[in-house]
């Protein structure tokens, strides 16, 4: 392996000093378009907007900002005739004449932008990109400038996505029906749990936000991990110096109360870009459980029917602010910090169960009073430089970060027993159990672009270093406090991966577009189990190839064909023996057993119009990495859930993105996935074979009203599924909501019903080998929201830097079991 990074480094290099002006030469058919930009009194005018289009329709072909001294430059135009649009909030646009472009430089004559005396409600956009858009590796969705934008929320903007399902009251995010989702925020990983992302995307603007990318093959850049792709939610880029801000406070009810609170400052002066936001998350809601389950064994059937209530409350604080400081117009160095403090506990939690012999005969019933609670607090710090060469689109970066979680779980169950008549039936069972645990990670990586013949050459190393370790203590009460020595076991894992790449774009003709990529990663991961003295060593290399085709049939139909290799290797805290209880017959554990699992997917993409969008996809999935599947152990009438591998599945999904303009004034926007998974597997002993054909449909009625009310109607289904060996079945809600914006579109008051029929509840079903197990589960999904935020400032100010940092997919893996 170290052969492998040192022959990558090499050709790294190599390629950086290669002499520019051959590279130049072979940089792609076209040239170079540049100009400059400038105010009524002839000064330079920095950030402004410049569109290159083509004159005989407005299409748009691309687009930049200026730098700071008003000047821009087109590279790789190809021959042809264009025009340029010039625009600013505050200034009059302004159009270029009408140039060729062949063989040699443009330099048009310098634009100038006059003060605009009309009402910023008056001025239109003449060029505005399509709400979807199909590209060669991705497809995305415009939301600067749509309507679905207005005063929404990040989450709420995702639901409206191809292929996305949102569970809000699970939180859950799916992509094509399969779970595994990296989430990015300009290209830098969340580095949050599923329920610490769902808070975070609640409490972003879609305001902010410029467009969603759905990179549902990802290339050989990005890590292999990943088994549905990436979502990177690239915010707006702001313009000019100074300062601006957002605040923005919201409470809800159902059956309980919850608040948020949020503020994001931004400041630029000089050669100093600085960002800091916070918020906090105040929740108390309630889970009620209903779990029906025979347990056979030798010659007898022992039912359990239990109901469980709890309570929960929860309070969540993050933070995060950087710098960046622009050494020179090239290079920029940058320093981001952030973090996190999670506590959570059930103040209130007890289980009511029967248990019956097979002729439905009361024999026993029990009651548990439980506790459950725990906290997390994570800290990380990313350092990052970027230098761009004077070769246009020449770039190398590089990032280093330090992660670190720290946190502590516990649980206390009493359980009172009694006989058919009331009486007690022997002595109580008190138990409890908990566990500190702490993850560190370590990441450096660099990466390289260049010019190359008619394309684009990519390519950079990675490596990090992650080290875990959990120590869980099982105590029974009985005069005092005794260790359980069965049930107790400390477990530290350490895990290695070097990583290199290779990435090429390029093009066959006008209309053909492909991508090459190959990454290469080898992983070293030790897993000891301190107790039983188990040690668990993998060493592994494997290569993920990536491929991409676009055709661009004609003017309004687009053909993409890909092919990507993907890994998911199990999340840390799956890792982790760790057992939590319900009750003494009732208990969740981690499985150290677990293996990574391999996916290859296919996927075409036919959009038409930039209006209709089709997308076909197939993958195979091997070693999958099933959650929540439910064991036993018949001889003690014990039930546990798991996570363990299954031989393979295969996935077929269609999903279709139709927006419908119904009048100026209302917006259909509808999506639709349809799913096929096909489960294979020899387990507990004997095959197992599950088809199951499923969909899921979400459609959104956006009304533009006059005096900046708005109102917004929506609603998804999703049809009976198969998630593991649950059978669930259909699941739905309808959700309404008006806005009103004040004080120059900077006050924006909303009220919102979510779930308003309450029909947002799991029903599911597991029967295989000796497992008969039915649950249902309800939630607070029905509530009422009231949120207001307020824009205040310069909203011109430009926003921190857009980058990745290096610790993108360890620390989704850290949060993915909390």
């Amino acid at each position: 392996m170290k052969f492998f990074i040192c022959l990558t480094a090499a050709l790294l290099l190599c390629v950086t000093y290669l002499p520019a002006q051959n590279l130049s030469a072979s940089a792609g058919p076209g040239s170079s378009v540049s100009g400059a930009v400038l105010d009524e009194k002839q000064r330079p005018l920095p950030f402004v907007n410049i569109l290159l289009l083509n004159p005989a329709d407005s299409t748009l072909i691309k687009g930049l900002a200026a730098d700071d001294l008003g000047k821009f430059k087109f590279e790789q135009v190809d021959p042809g005739k264009y025009v340029t649009l010039v625009s600013m909030v505050g200034f009059k646009k302004a159009y270029s004449k009408i140039f060729t472009v062949a063989t040699t430089p443009v330099t048009l004559p310098a634009i100038q932008l006059k003060p605009d005396e009309t009402s910023l409600n008056e001025v239109t956009v003449v060029a505005k990109k399509p709400f979807i858009e199909q590209q060669i590796d991705r497809t995305v969705v415009n939301v600067e400038n749509s309507i679905v934008a207005s005063g929404a929320t990040a989450l709420e903007v995702l639901e409206r996505a191809p292929g996305v399902v949102v569970d809000q009251q699970n939180n859950q995010l799916k992509l094509r029906g399969k779970e595994g989702v990296i989430v990015q925020i300009d290209g830098k990983q969340t580095f949050l749990s599923q329920q610490e992302l769902m808070t975070l995307l609640r409490n972003t603007p879609s305001d902010n936000i410029e467009k969603i990318e759905l990179i549902t093959n990802p290339s050989a850049k990005y890590d292999a991990s990943g088994n549905s792709g990436i979502i990177n939610i690239k915010m707006k880029k702001n313009k000019n110096y100074g300062t601006n801000g957002n605040v923005n406070v919201g409470a809800g009810y159902a059956r309980y109360g919850r608040g948020n609170a949020g503020i994001t400052l931004n400041h630029r002066e000089g050669k100093f870009n600085t960002f800091i936001n916070g918020g906090s998350f105040l929740n108390k809601g309630f889970n009620n459980n209903q779990i029906y389950r025979k347990i056979p064994y030798e010659d007898r059937v022992t039912i359990f029917d239990q109901k469980t209530e709890r309570t929960n409350q929860s309070q969540y604080y993050n933070l995060r602010a950087g710098v960046d400081y622009y050494a020179t117009d090239k290079t920029t160095i940058g320093i981001l910090a952030s973090g996190f403090y999670n506590n959570w506990n059930n103040p209130f939690g007890q289980t009511n169960t029967r248990i019956l012999n097979q002729d439905q005969q009361l024999e026993r019933t029990f009651r548990t009073n439980l506790f459950n609670g725990g906290k997390i607090q994570n800290g990380s710090v990313n350092v990052n430089l970027k230098h761009e060469f004077n070769d246009q689109g020449k770039e190398i970066t590089f990032d280093a970060d330090y992660v670190n979680y720290n946190g502590k779980k516990n649980s206390n169950l009493d359980t009172r027993y009694a006989k058919p008549n009331g009486e007690q039936d022997g002595a109580p069972e008190i138990v409890r159990n908990f566990m500190p645990s702490q993850i560190d990670i370590v990441v450096a990586k660099v990466d390289f672009a260049q010019p190359l013949w008619k394309g684009k050459f990519e390519t950079g190393v990675k490596s990090s270093y992650v080290t875990s370790d959990n120590n869980m203590v099982f105590e029974t009460k009985q005069d005092e406090w005794i260790l359980d020595p069965s049930r107790s076991n400390r477990f530290k894992y350490t895990e290695n991966v070097n990583a290199a790449y290779l990435n090429y774009n390029g093009k066959l003709n006008k209309k053909v577009k492909y991508q090459l990529g190959l990454r290469g990663e080898h992983t070293h991961s030790v897993g000891n189990s301190i107790t039983l003295n188990q040690v668990k060593d993998r060493n592994y290399l494997n290569l993920f190839p990536s491929i991409f085709v676009s055709n661009q049939l004609d003017t309004n139909n687009v053909i993409n064909l890909s092919y990507s290799r993907r890994i998911d290797r199990p999340n840390y805290q799956s890792l982790n023996p760790f057992e939590f209880y319900l009750d003494p017959y009732t208990f969740q554990k981690g499985n150290p057993n677990l293996k990574p699992q391999y996916t290859n997917s296919f996927q075409l993409v036919h959009v038409y119009k930039s209006f209709l969008s089709t997308t076909f996809a197939y993958s195979r999935i091997k070693d999958m990495i099933a959650d929540e599947l439910p064991q036993q152990i018949a001889s003690e009438n014990k039930t546990f859930v798991t996570s363990d591998n299954l031989d393979n599945q295969d996935n077929l999904s269609l999903t279709i993105s139709l927006p419908i303009p119904v009048t100026k004034w209302w917006n259909v926007q509808s999506n639709f996935t349809g799913v096929y998974n096909h489960y294979k597997s020899f387990y507990l002993e004997q095959n197992l074979e599950i088809k199951q054909a499923s969909w899921n449909m979400y459609l959104a009625n956006q009304l533009t009203l006059k005096k900046g009310w708005s109102a917004e109607v929506s609603g998804w289904y999703n049809s009976r599924a198969f998630y593991g060996l649950y059978a669930a079945k259909p699941m739905g809600m309808v959700n309404a909501g008006i806005q009103k914006t004040l004080l120059d579109k900077k006050l924006t008051l909303r009220v919102n019903v979510d779930d308003i029929f309450w029909t947002n509840r799991f029903r599911g079903t597991a029967l295989y080998k000796d497992i008969d197990f039915r649950v249902r589960a309800q939630w607070p999904s029905r509530q009422l929201r009231v949120s207001v935020s307020y824009r205040f400032g310069n909203q011109n100010v430009k926003g921190a830097r857009q980058r990745n940092t290096g610790s993108d997919d360890l620390q989704q893996r850290a949060k993915g079991g909390s």
